[in-house]
């Protein structure tokens, strides 16, 4: 565990470690003495928190959010300041930092629709953990009017803008991409359709497309990674229905070379398989669960695809949708439709990979005006002890 007078920083899922990453990358830039720790809800978040955020000097699970461990865990680690990043507010933890008199500072701060709904349900409760919160980083101008309107003194709201946007853990050099499609046994196979934290109900749509991608481009080859590592199996065989040879990831470097499907199966690694794609597919949006993150294809200069149900990155989606980076198909017929077009049109789609590299470019920094909040406010917290 790193030492007292640490930040802390929460991230409770793989997303919001991936939000973290340019953060604690910024710290450790800008107070490179400062120890830092790291707590996660899930073993998946923990194994993504040791594969991208090596400046950590320690990771923990954060504990259960009862009124007498957060205050017990928070008295023997006594950090010097708590961040919570994006969403989660933990009513018991909050109310101890106050008691320990521990700045609070939400960072990448993002609200959903259906969490703006819930919340207003809280009423008082949340209007005391709000409180407790001494400044409050906003992804974007809709974030920050929601957070106010749940409660949030306006004076200590800020946009500092999406921390994804920096994200630099998924670079892969030429040489690192063509290492990782001969480890995959993907090196004979273009194009190569990458599509990423896909839900139940949509790999057999993505089969169903893939069927044409195929009677098309015969070499051509997929590779999917489920949301839930726990369903490989499952796809390997959703695939030999639909008549695909699909192998697991930790197969794959086994020398087989006969698969046209691969199944990721790891956790941490999807940023960087990204890099192998022609197209990306990005998933729980053809479902209705909102979608998922797709600035990290868009860090690849990729064209992406998506369904019609985004609400959960509605500004990230507006930004690179507005651009014609992402492309929006509302069923199985139109997904094949636009895989068929876009293979068809390299020109297209080396422009949408530009014009998604561009948006990238245009909105990084906000690590950075993050971590300058956090500066005002050790520097303030070092003024009240002094």
């Amino acid at each position: 565990m790193a030492n007292r007078d640490c930040i802390w920083l929460h991230a409770a899922s793989v997303g919001e470690i991936v939000a973290t990453s340019p953060i604690v990358k910024e710290i450790r830039r800008a107070m490179p003495d400062m120890p830092i720790l790291i707590s996660v809800v899930t073993t998946n978040g923990y194994a993504m928190a040791r594969r991208i955020i090596p400046e950590a000097d320690g990771i923990i699970y954060f504990p259960l959010d009862l009124p007498w461990l957060g205050k017990r865990i928070i008295g023997r680690v006594r950090p010097r300041v708590f961040l919570l990043v994006e969403t989660e507010l933990w009513p018991n933890f909050l109310y101890a930092a106050r008691s320990f008199k521990i700045p609070v500072l939400m960072v990448n701060g993002r609200i959903s629709d259906k969490n703006v709904h819930r919340y207003r349900y809280l009423s008082s409760i949340l209007r005391d953990m709000l409180g407790t919160v001494t400044r409050f980083c906003m992804q974007s101008e809709i974030d920050s009017d929601y957070i106010i309107r749940l409660g949030a003194d306006s004076q200590k709201v800020y946009v500092t803008g999406n921390t994804k946007f920096d994200q630099t853990y998924t670079a892969v050099s030429q040489a690192e991409k063509d290492a990782l499609a001969i480890n995959l046994g993907l090196d004979g196979h273009r194009p190569i359709i990458v599509a990423g934290s896909t839900h139940k109900g949509e790999e057999a749509l993505l089969f169903s497309a893939f069927t044409r991608v195929k009677n098309k481009f015969p070499k051509a080859a997929l590779l999917i990674a489920p949301r839930d590592i726990m369903r490989a199996e499952e796809l390997v065989a959703l695939a030999a229905k639909y008549n695909f040879r699909a192998i697991r990831r930790t197969q794959a470097a086994t020398g087989e070379r006969r698969h046209d499907t691969v199944i990721l199966d790891t956790i941490g690694e999807l940023g960087k398989m990204y890099s192998l794609g022609e197209i990306i597919y990005v998933g729980g949006s053809l479902v209705p669960l909102g979608g998922h993150n797709i600035l990290e294809p868009a860090a690849h200069g990729k064209p992406i695809l998506v369904g019609p149900h985004m609400y959960n990155f509605k500004d990230s989606y507006a930004l690179l949708s507005g651009r014609q980076a992402c492309a929006s198909v509302q069923d199985v017929t139109e997904l094949g439709d636009k895989l068929l077009d876009l293979l068809e049109h390299d020109d297209i789609r080396k422009k949408m990979g530009e014009e998604a590299m561009a948006v990238i470019a245009e909105n990084r920094g906000a690590a950075q005006k993050s971590v300058q909040h956090l500066s005002e406010i050790l520097s303030a917290d070092s003024c009240k002890r002094n």
